[in-house]
């Protein structure tokens, strides 16, 4: 054979995959993970590249694969131009450092990957070698690591991630011009046939979960036509939060394989539900679930009842990171299931937070307003941050009815305006996520209407590329 790259088979890669994730979990050093993968990539002659990823402040994932020869003799002094990425340096700063952060390590299946390829996240830093403040994965790293030091918290996080299925490459980019998506099945809530488009996108995507370490628990259709949802166990929040980038790659990656689009939008179909990206969080010390409380209201403690309050007290203020773009305030509509209404409840899915049913090992909470298209490390670290140190809604507030905005430009005025938002984000940081979601709203129809319009689409930050954001 003239080229012999890596290929593992699928049992494999899951047992490899699991024990990186558990070496996660018991907080291995880096420097031990560091000399392991190190030792592992000189070793291993099959893998011809490493796929480094970071996301930027509005939460698109990026990706720069570096020949493993060159990465292993410059993994301490890797550059690249941030004044390219939307919110990060500008062009007279430049140069950002990328760093790697070892633990996070996956081997990929090389059937939908490619062969010969691991895949690494990367650290975003200054010049100095210092966090970059606009890279929240490392805020809410160094969050999570913080609350771990100081008060023996772990952050635990599951999500709940649906997409839409549609016909052909590219869909979302060529909306512009086609101005419509086509389904690729109609059967519904649970409802598809062995075999058709839609259960062979959600089997094989499952599959590649399921080699990637995901710990997967179900998949099914949704509700809407087309869409699809499949869920995976809890896991630290800064795993999780790599896992939504990872989950929403790989269906990207099987739809375009299969000539088909995975789309996050949060609506992209006016008249059918919406996609959502629900949230169950809760925290655990010394292995214990400090929001479990068998004789507590719902069978939750009061600490994780102040957690919630914080959390709607500060439903205004957040609402643009758990919603940022302008298509996602076509989802908050309270027709569709929509949860709009600052509220918690146990059964009202139009809640912003749901109270699901649990145990001793369960117990949760459940943020229901958020939207799959969010920055994942900057929603997650907020709703974290928030619920611990927010102030609490008080008593005589928590039955009053109160919806979340219906625009973005509302959801920019509260965010802009938030003294909350300033000091979890910093000024700057702060300034700079309010003027990129001011700039594509900006280029969109100010007021929604019931019909989807192709700049809402075509200026998404998930979608927008530099020869799409010029068409204007």
């Amino acid at each position: 054979m003239l080229r012999e790259f890596l290929e593992l088979p699928y049992d494999q890669l899951e047992e490899m995959n699991l024990k990186a994730k558990e070496q996660r979990a018991n907080r291995v050093p880096m420097d031990t993970l560091r000399e392991e993968r190190m030792r592992y990539l000189r070793d291993e002659k099959r893998i011809k590249a490493v796929t480094v990823c970071f996301t930027d402040l509005e939460g698109r994932l990026h990706m720069l694969d570096y020949d493993k020869k060159f990465l292993l003799k410059s993994a301490d002094n890797l550059t690249f131009d941030g004044s390219s990425v939307r919110g990060f340096s500008q062009q007279k700063e430049s140069d950002l450092r990328l760093g790697i952060d070892w633990s996070s390590f996956y081997w990929l299946p090389a059937d939908v990957f490619g062969p010969g390829k691991v895949l690494v996240f990367g650290e975003v830093l200054e010049r100095d070698g210092s966090p970059y403040m606009a890279d929240m994965r490392s805020v809410l790293k160094a969050y999570a690591e913080a609350q771990f030091r100081a008060n023996g918290y772990t952050f635990n996080l599951s999500n709940e991630i649906e997409g839409f299925l549609f016909q052909g490459r590219h869909a979302e980019q060529t909306f512009v011009s086609t101005g419509q998506f086509q389904f690729v099945n109609t059967g519904g809530y649970y409802h598809s046939l062995p075999g058709d488009a839609l259960r062979t996108f959600i089997d094989t995507a499952a599959e590649v979960q399921r080699a990637m370490g995901f710990l997967n628990e179900k998949d099914h259709p949704e509700v809407a036509p087309s869409q699809f949802e499949m869920n995976y166990s809890y896991s630290d929040a800064l795993v999780a939060a790599d896992q939504v980038q990872l989950y929403k790659l790989l269906c990207r990656q099987v739809a375009n394989r299969l000539d088909l689009t995975a789309s996050f939008l949060p609506k992209p179909v006016t008249g059918v539900n919406g996609n959502g990206m629900h949230t169950n969080m809760s925290i655990s010390k010394n292995g214990t679930n400090l929001f479990w409380q068998a004789d507590g209201r719902e069978q939750i403690s009061d600490f994780a009842w102040d957690f919630v309050y914080r959390i709607l007290n500060h439903g205004l203020d957040i609402c643009l990171i758990l919603n940022s773009s302008v298509n996602a305030y076509r989802r908050l509509d309270p027709h569709y299931e929509a949860p709009n209404q600052i509220k918690a409840s146990p059964i009202d899915r139009g809640s912003m937070v749901r109270i699901p049913i649990g145990n001793e090992r369960s117990a949760r909470v459940e943020v229901r307003s958020i939207a799959p298209d969010a920055n994942p490390y900057l929603a997650i670290y907020t709703l974290f941050r928030t619920g611990l140190e927010g102030s609490i809604l008080p008593a005589a507030r928590r039955d009053a009815v109160v919806t979340l905005p219906d625009n973005i430009y509302d959801a920019i005025s509260d965010f802009s305006g938030s003294d909350h938002v300033k000091a979890l984000l910093g000024d700057e940081v702060a300034e700079r996520f309010a003027t990129l979601k001011r700039n594509s709203a900006d280029r969109c129809p100010r007021l929604l209407g019931s019909k989807i319009k192709p700049y809402e689409v075509q200026f998404h930050h998930e979608v927008q590329n530099q020869y799409l954001w010029n068409e204007f």
